[in-house]
């Protein structure tokens, strides 16, 4: 099922993820490194990621509900873009709290429950993303229909389903016989009219010295 909210015909949520994902995860390796060398700049830099990321995470979402709505109903990707949803707003939401929990003033030195609560949201983030997965590998969501290995570019007026004829085999040439070398004729092929016997190779139309021998026993 194709997504409806696109640009230059790709899925708009799917490009949009990375900004928060790559933002909040990395903000969370960055607590890690500050808990070992105590750097208000390293602090400063995952209060402002996080920020960031809830942001951009908004943004993404918006787009990501339109293609859910249209997700025909009593289906099991529509349960499983609904399971995505609320597991992306929890994450975006302790993301919040764990953001706001950091300013103090003049520093935004994170607390233990700071990052104790962004670490629960990463792993749940894990979690939505693994459904985010399933939406589009195995269920095919914001995949267009008819899709394949040669399928023609997006930016065409062409549907999926048609074939980029410069990656696909010409129709009219035949694949040379397994073990034969390309551009020879296979071995004991009958030679083409107006070929003279004597300018083969044996075994292609040819007669070879045994065979001469066992004509004239017979004869």
């Amino acid at each position: 099922m194709e997504a409806k909210a696109k640009l230059a015909g790709h899925a708009l949520h799917s490009i949009l993820i990375v900004f928060p994902l790559g933002l909040l995860c990395t903000s969370v390796i960055f607590d890690i490194i500050y808990l070992i060398g105590k750097s208000p700049r390293i602090a400063d830099a995952a209060y402002f990621m996080i920020a960031a990321g809830i942001l951009s995470g908004l943004v993404a979402a918006a787009f990501g509900f339109i293609d859910w709505l249209s997700i025909p109903p009593n289906t099991r990707a529509k349960a499983i873009g609904l399971w995505h949803a609320v597991a992306n707003v929890i994450v975006l939401s302790l993301f919040a709290i764990s953001w706001y929990l950091r300013y103090r003033g003049e520093t935004t030195a994170p607390s233990i429950t700071a990052i104790g609560i962004s670490i629960a949201a990463f792993l749940l983030a894990g979690v939505a993303g693994w459904l985010g997965g399933e939406l589009v590998e195995r269920l095919g969501i914001g995949v267009h229909d008819g899709a394949h290995l040669n399928a023609p570019n997006s930016l065409s007026s062409r549907p999926a389903s048609d074939h980029d004829t410069n990656y696909e085999p010409d129709a009219g040439r035949r694949a040379a016989p397994i073990g034969t070398i390309p551009g020879r004729e296979a071995a004991g092929r009958a030679p083409q009219p107006g070929t003279r016997p004597d300018t083969l190779p044996a075994g292609v139309g040819r007669p070879t010295p045994v065979d001469v021998g066992k004509k004239a026993n017979v004869d």
